[in-house]
């Protein structure tokens, strides 16, 4: 994995691009998933979709591009590829529900041992809904969620979800600044670590129990 030389959001979004293939079709949740775009290998071509409703997004082609009938769902300006497509929420949501869509990548608040992601209730702030994320973490063939590996007041990684889960499906990857944990039928298994990181500190870092993949270094 990506050394400490570079920011956390950083590591964490160059991780994520390495999951992403040829012909995707992609969506990128609010906040740190859309860094994921910055840092694609040059050889692929990715379809990034908004639940707005936009396919082949791109980030903007530098400053002026601003055009306040284009953002992300979250509302940040964004560019279009040639052949962009534009389209309702229904039809936006109908890909996304019909399963049309390869891979979400999601922040998350909170992954617990069984998988299940928190990720729309943030404490002590008022919130319209879940909005997409709970067709998203169902519909989305794929769904890699990319956070930082603790907050403020603790693990994020945890036993059981605190706060209100998005789905009651198992999600297929947690990236974040510290390791790659794939959730399984087992439990949370431990399949990377970041360089300059030890497995004992994601232990420690982590309130869930951990299942580590052989050949890890100590």
């Amino acid at each position: 994995m990506t050394t400490l030389d570079a920011s956390d959001k950083e590591i964490i979004a160059r991780r994520v691009a390495q999951e992403l293939r040829d012909g995707d079709r992609v969506n990128l949740g609010i906040g740190l998933p859309t860094l994921v775009a910055s840092y694609l290998p040059a050889s692929i071509r990715v379809h990034f979709h908004s639940e707005n409703g936009i396919m082949r997004m791109s980030p903007l082609p530098g400053e002026g591009f601003d055009d306040p009938s284009l953002t992300d769902a979250g509302g940040r300006p964004v560019g279009a590829m040639p052949g962009a497509s534009a389209f309702d929420s229904a039809f936006s949501f109908g890909l996304i529900r019909g399963g049309h869509l390869d891979v979400t990548v999601l922040g998350g608040l909170e992954v617990d041992e069984a998988g299940h992601l928190a990720n729309w209730m943030v404490p002590g702030k008022m919130v319209p809904g879940m909005g997409g994320a709970m067709d998203l973490v169902t519909g989305a063939r794929r769904v890699i969620v990319a956070m930082m590996h603790r907050s403020p007041t603790g693990a994020k990684v945890v036993r059981q979800c605190s706060l209100p889960i998005t789905s009651i499906r198992r999600v297929d990857l947690i990236v974040t600044e510290l390791a790659v944990i794939e959730p399984t039928m087992e439990g949370l298994l431990l399949k990377e670590i970041t360089a300059g990181v030890s497995v004992q500190d994601v232990i420690d870092a982590t309130e869930a129990r951990l299942l580590i993949a052989p050949g890890l270094p100590a």
